[in-house]
């Protein structure tokens, strides 16, 4: 699938020396070229690495929003434990990002089953403190974010083919 971004929006987005704006610019092309879902029908449409920057987007954006069990209740955790998704950033040298998602993979398998199910706003508020193992990613993750964010960005820069025509 050919996904391009416009050059003024991409020389913009690299002079700002802004990387949320910078990846952001090639998330939203890639969303906008599969009407903004990844489903089993666009997957194949793209490449692994297409693929894995969406991955880094949910990922980012439910963490960063309300932690992981956020991410597992929004229907995100079996696309990023159950997938090769931790494999894929290490293969772009996210290697400790690779180590974060290992470990937070065995608190997922021990609570994805009661994250997932149907439940009210009050019962899901409540996982935060039924889940308190949870915490320590959390905490993980938004002081690392801003790291893995310019690996993630450096990574486009270098592979930007891989990414957009």
């Amino acid at each position: 699938m050919k996904i391009t971004v416009d050059d003024n929006k991409l020389r913009q987005a690299a002079a700002n020396d802004d990387m949320d704006l910078f990846v952001t610019t090639f998330v939203d092309a890639i969303n906008g070229a599969i009407g903004g879902q990844l489903t089993a029908a666009t997957m194949p449409l793209l490449t692994s690495d297409q693929i894995t920057l969406l991955g880094w987007s949910y990922l980012h954006d439910e963490v960063m929003d309300g932690g992981y069990v956020q991410l597992i209740y929004n229907g995100y955790g079996e696309f990023i434990f159950k997938n090769p998704f931790a494999v894929a950033v290490r293969e772009w040298g996210l290697t400790d990002l690779y180590s974060h998602l290992r470990h937070c993979k065995k608190v997922y398998d021990k609570y994805h089953g009661q994250i997932e199910r149907e439940m009210s706003d009050e019962e899901f508020m409540a996982l935060y403190e039924q889940m308190p193992e949870f915490d320590d990613y959390d905490d993980e993750f938004v002081v690392n974010e801003e790291h893995w964010q310019a690996q993630v960005a450096a990574y486009i820069d270098d592979h930007i083919d891989n990414f957009i025509q």
